[in-house]
C-alpha cells in the first residue's frame, strides 16, 4: 500500500485544542464492518451499540510529564527533551530538538537549572541524556519541571505554544494506573465514571491491559510504501486475569472491543505468540496495515487519526480502506473534532 493512500484533507479548525466537558459529551461515529450505514451519536450513548456479554479492553498506561524545556548553551537557544524512560538515575533516553543543530556532547540547561549532556544517538533518533548532577535522577526532574507531552498540532494552535494546568487532567484517562507512557491512549480519554456505570448496568464488561505508548506509534510514515516503514518496539503486558476474561467473553459469544489502536496491537501480537486468550508480555513492533487477519479483536473504539500515520493504516485494515475513507469524509462534512482531544469512532 502506498503511503499517499493515507492522505485526506482536514480543515485546520477541526483539530481539537481541548477535550469536551464532560469527557463523554463528545460525538461518536459508528461504522458497521458489514457495510451498513454510518450512524451519528454521542459518546455517552456508547452502550447502546453494544450487547450484554461484550467486553471492552482498555490500556491503563499513565502519561508522564515527559516534556522538559531547556536552552542549548552557549547562546541560550530554545531546546526541549522528550524523556522516553526516566528513572531515578542520571541517564535516560530522550528525543531532543533545538533551534541549533545538536551533536554529541551538547550542553543543555533545563528550566529548573539542571545541566544535561547529550551522549550518543541511536538509530531511531533517540539521544542518551546524562545529568551532570548525579544526586537528582530523571524522575525528579520530570516531577519538578516536566510538562504534559502534548502533540505538536495541539501546541501550535495555542497562543502560548505550551500546555495548560488543566492538561495534566485532560491528557490522562480516568482509569490510568501504570506509569510510563509519553503519549495518551487517546480513545480512553472519553470515558467517565458515569460511562462505566452505564456499561456495568447493561452487562458489558471492562478489563485492562498495558502498552507503554512511545513516540514511535505517532511518527509519520516517510517511506513511499507502508511495507518499508518500521515501528519502534513498545512494552506491553496482558495479565492472566484479563486474558482469562477475554477468552471467556469470546467463548460465551461476546465481542472483544479494543479501546484504542494500542490495545489492538497488544492483543493481536499476543494472539500470534501464545495464542488467542493467553497472558503475554514483552515488546511489540507489530505494524498492522491492509491486508491483515485479525484474530483477537471484534470491534475498535478509536479517535480520528492524522494522515500518513500508522494509526490510520491500522484503522484502514480493521474497517476496510474504502469504508474508512468514506467515514472520514463524512466526519469532515459533519464537523467532527479530530485527533487526540477530538471525537470518537466505533467500528463494529
Amino acid at each position: 500500500m502506498r503511503t499517499s493512500e493515507l492522505d485526506y484533507e482536514l480543515p485546520p479548525e477541526l483539530i481539537a485544542e481541548r477535550p469536551c466537558e464532560p469527557r463523554d459529551a463528545g460525538r461518536l461515529l459508528h461504522l458497521a464492518r458489514d457495510g451498513g450505514a454510518l450512524r451519528h451519536a454521542r459518546f455517552a450513548e456508547l452502550a447502546a451499540f453494544l450487547r450484554r456479554g461484550d467486553l471492552l479492553v482498555l490500556n491503563s498506561a499513565r502519561v508522564l510529564p515527559a516534556r522538559v524545556l531547556a536552552r542549548l548553551e552557549p547562546g541560550a537557544w530554545p531546546a526541549e527533551l522528550l524523556l522516553l524512560d526516566p528513572g531515578t538515575g542520571p541517564t535516560c533516553r530522550a528525543l531532543a530538538q533545538a533551534k541549533r543543530r545538536l551533536a554529541p556532547g551538547a550542553r543543555l540547561v533545563t528550566e529548573g537549572g539542571a545541566v544535561v549532556r547529550l551522549g550518543g544517538r541511536g538509530a531511531s533518533g533517540e539521544w542518551t541524556a546524562q545529568l551532570e548532577d548525579a544526586h537528582e535522577g530523571w524522575t525528579g526532574i520530570a516531577a519538578r519541571e516536566g510538562h504534559v507531552p502534548l502533540p505538536p498540532y495541539i501546541l501550535r494552535k495555542r497562543a502560548t505554544r505550551g500546555d495548560l494546568p488543566q492538561d495534566r487532567e485532560w491528557y490522562q484517562t480516568v482509569f490510568a494506573d501504570r506509569d510510563g507512557a509519553v503519549a495518551a491512549p487517546t480513545a480512553g480519554l472519553h470515558f467517565t465514571a458515569r460511562a462505566f456505570e452505564t456499561l456495568a448496568e447493561r452487562g458489558i464488561g471492562v478489563v485492562r491491559i498495558f502498552l507503554r505508548v512511545g513516540p514511535g506509534t505517532f511518527l509519520p510514515v516517510r517511506a513511499e510504501c507502508l511495507e518499508e516503514h518500521r515501528l519502534l518496539p513498545e512494552e506491553f503486558e496482558i495479565g492472566a486475569e484479563s486474558a482469562e476474561r477475554i477468552r471467556r467473553a469470546r467463548s460465551e459469544g461476546g465481542r472483544v472491543i479494543a479501546v484504542g489502536t494500542t490495545v489492538v496491537r497488544a492483543l493481536e501480537h499476543g494472539a500470534r505468540g501464545r495464542g488467542e486468550g493467553a497472558a503475554a508480555s514483552g515488546s511489540t513492533d507489530l505494524f498492522i496495515r491492509p491486508p491483515f487477519e485479525f484474530r483477537a479483536v471484534d470491534g475498535l473504539l478509536t479517535n480520528f487519526h492524522l494522515p500518513r500515520s500508522t494509526l490510520l493504516a491500522l484503522v484502514y485494515a480493521f474497517g476496510g480502506t474504502e469504508q474508512v475513507r468514506a467515514a472520514y469524509a463524512a466526519a469532515v462534512r459533519e464537523r467532527y473534532r479530530f485527533y487526540s482531544y477530538g471525537d470518537a469512532m466505533l467500528i463494529l
